[in-house]
């Protein structure tokens, strides 16, 4: 995309600031996360405005969208729900505009978390994303056929210049118009071809299917006839001429067990006494197939796979050896034994064991999407968004400029003169959606700044630049969705204004009740009313389970003849519960009787009572009644610290609410009042 030229190391960026004579130039844009969301242009009237800053319709219906009572076609809201919903919105707000005042969105601990939680959530919503399904879409079909096709590889010699990859390119199509002539294309790969391989193979790569290959040569193969041979085809290894010579559905994976008797062709008579021996091995399981275990650890000459049966990993088309995959895919009846083969390891015999189809594309996502970043359709996918987001952003490039800077760059390194480049000169200019330029000195910025600020020299500067492009239109990306994608812009939002809410909620609220002792204190001191004890009675409370009447009238009897006391629930159920472990259930605790599902209906002056309540007997056996008092801090600390938390947010919100200038637009509430009821 970009003009090369020379490269070096750029290891002292000093010099070339020296050298260029540059003069100082805007920094390059960056999206902080403190950065304001708002849309530009014109907006709607605000629904509320704290402190003079607005807040829109939008965001409270997005608020009220997250609200399930408020989603229920069954159901509307009425007035007073949507009032309560309103102000518990306000009251968000400005919970929000005060943590931001008192600076938690300038924290270290604020920028991670949410730069993590952005990163995360943009990622779907970024030309990336939608590249890279269409290419997982792409890679899954590929995946569901496998292909049989032959090659002719045309390497570069050491340290190639543009001649020799010129001259390599015609000797390609030379050979290709060769094969389209009719001649044989096993002759011509034994002849041209400088795959080490051609000498056994003739050119012939067998089955594969996709991510087996280096990309363009997959890519190339796919899109073949039958029988059609390709164009020069430039990977890493050189120049290949393709013919495709079969495609048909991919038969998935196989796991098979193998016995291996291995052959050394440099000692004479080795191949032909391991020939009859998995002959003689092949005919005892034809005989009794059960032996197969047995005769594995016996005589088995693979040392991985000897002592578990012989038993391989799962393998697909194009992962194993073709004389031994051939077998294999064979095979069709679990259990079902194979004929010796032949491969460069010895003599086999497989087992299957079992087969399946290849996966869903559900199934199979995360795997290809592993692969395919770390692989060079990555860069093919780089390369296609940086091409769409220069067409979006109509970015123009000042490309004449390049080829001087690399110079610049390098004759400042070498402590040579160098072309005087301004830093206020222009590199980029894009007015897709905002006017920006993008100068040298944000570059050569970008440059020292960079933990990996060096290029190759035969790649010239063109990838750093490329490198450096793409953050930035990834930026000006995530702008525009902030502008354009109120989905986005709202969820982002949320996110940010989550974090700030819990960290202020946290210092001002929840940790505080828990920290501040002498405060909980004086709120209990100033609340002791709202914490007594009604009157209550120490019960032993019996759940008859299993209709026994024998067993049960002995239980009751047992409990009429005992008084309450610590204890009697063990003693009971040691006593009763060892032949009939589900007769009953029991519950011993001190309770306030008036309040008590089951206690309330009993007089409270018998120790022992009976009773029915829902088709359910109980048998209860009272103790000690205790008088109303007034409960001590510590027999109710949690309850105490949940009330002084609410009573620490309502003083919070009174103060902000006092703080803060609040204005709300009758007009723009009704409005969203309306569209919240349809």
């Amino acid at each position: 995309m970009f003009k090369a030229g020379v490269n070096m190391f750029f290891r002292h960026f000093a010099m070339a600031m020296v050298a260029l004579n540059l003069s100082c130039s805007p920094k390059v844009i960056t999206d902080s996360p403190n950065a304001p969301m708002e849309v530009e242009g014109n907006r709607e009237a605000y629904l509320i405005k704290i402190a003079d800053e607005p807040v829109y319709s939008e965001e409270f219906l997005y608020v009220l969208s997250k609200n399930s009572s408020f989603n229920d076609e069954n159901s509307t809201p009425s007035e007073s729900e949507l009032a309560e919903s309103f102000e518990l919105f306000l009251n968000y707000k400005l919970k929000v505009k005060e943590a931001i005042d008192r600076g938690y969105h300038e924290t270290d601990e604020f920028k991670e978390e949410f730069n993590g939680f952005k990163e995360e959530i943009t990622q779907p919503y970024l030309l990336e994303n939608q590249v890279q399904e269409g290419e997982i879409q792409k890679t899954y079909e590929r995946l569901n056929e496998v292909v049989k096709a032959s090659h002719i590889l045309l390497t570069f010699p050491p340290n190639a210049v543009h001649e020799d990859s010129l001259a390599v390119f015609k000797m390609a199509e030379k050979i290709k118009s060769q094969a389209e002539a009719g001649e044989d294309f096993g002759k011509l790969a034994v002849e041209h071809s400088q795959d080490p391989s051609v000498v056994q193979n003739k050119g012939s790569l067998g089955y594969f299917t996709a991510m087996q290959m280096v990309y363009p040569f997959e890519a190339a193969a796919y899109n073949l006839s039958l029988g059609e041979v390709s164009s020069p085809i430039l990977t890493d290894f050189g120049y290949h001429i393709i013919k495709l010579e079969d495609r048909k559905p991919n038969p998935g994976e196989v796991r098979v067990s193998h016995l291996l008797i291995r052959a050394d062709t440099s000692v004479k008579g080795s191949e032909e006494s391991a020939r009859r021996k998995i002959v003689e091995i092949h005919q005892e399981l034809q005989r009794n197939p059960e032996l197969w275990n047995e005769l594995v650890l016996n005589f088995s000459e693979d040392p991985g796979t000897r002592s578990n049966a012989g038993l391989l990993p799962w393998f697909g088309v194009g992962a194993i050896v073709p004389a031994f995959e051939k077998v294999a895919f064979s095979l069709s009846q679990k259990g079902e034994i194979s004929e010796p083969v032949k491969t460069d390891f010895g003599y086999h015999i497989l087992r299957l064991e079992d087969t399946k189809p290849i996966g869903s594309l559900d199934e199979m996502n995360g795997i290809i999407k592993s692969r395919i970043l770390r692989d060079s359709r990555f860069k093919q996918i780089q390369s296609q968004v940086l091409a769409m987001q220069m067409a979006k952003f109509k970015v123009e490039e000042h490309s004449d400029i390049y080829e001087h800077l690399e110079k610049a760059i390098f004759d400042a390194e070498s402590g040579e003169d160098s072309l005087a480049i301004e830093r206020g000169e222009w590199l980029l200019r894009y007015t897709g959606s905002s006017d920006t330029t993008i100068t040298v000195g944000a570059f050569l910025d970008y440059l020292s700044e960079s933990t990996n600020n060096h290029y190759e020299r035969q790649k010239g500067i063109s990838p750093v630049i490329d490198e450096f492009i793409g953050n930035l239109l990834k930026e000006e990306e995530e702008r525009a969705l902030l502008r354009e994608n109120s989905e986005y812009r709202l969820l982002i939002q949320e996110f940010k204004e989550g974090i700030l809410l819990f960290s202020l909620m946290n210092d001002l609220v929840w940790q505080k009740a828990f920290e501040d002792s002498l405060g909980l204190q004086t709120y209990f001191d100033n609340h002791r009313e709202h914490y007594k004890w009604k009157e209550r009675v120490e019960a032993l409370i019996v759940k008859v389970t299993q209709d026994k009447p024998g067993k049960l009238e002995e239980l009751s009897g047992y409990l009429k003849s005992e008084s309450f006391r610590p204890g009697l629930n063990q003693e009971i159920k040691e006593r009763f519960l060892q032949d009939d472990p589900l007769l009953f259930t029991t519950e011993e605790k001190t309770v306030e009787w008036e309040d008590h599902e089951i206690l309330k209906d009993l007089d409270m002056a018998m120790p022992f009572q009976m009773l029915k309540k829902d088709d359910i007997h109980y048998m209860v056996l009272l103790g000690e009644k205790l008088p109303a008092k007034h409960k001590d801090l510590n027999e109710i600390r949690g309850k105490v610290i949940q009330d002084y938390q609410s009573h620490l947010e309502e003083k919070l919100i009174d103060e902000l609410r006092e703080k803060y200038k609040i204005e709300v637009d009758e007009k723009e509430k009704s409005k969203a009042y309306q569209l919240a009821l349809r």
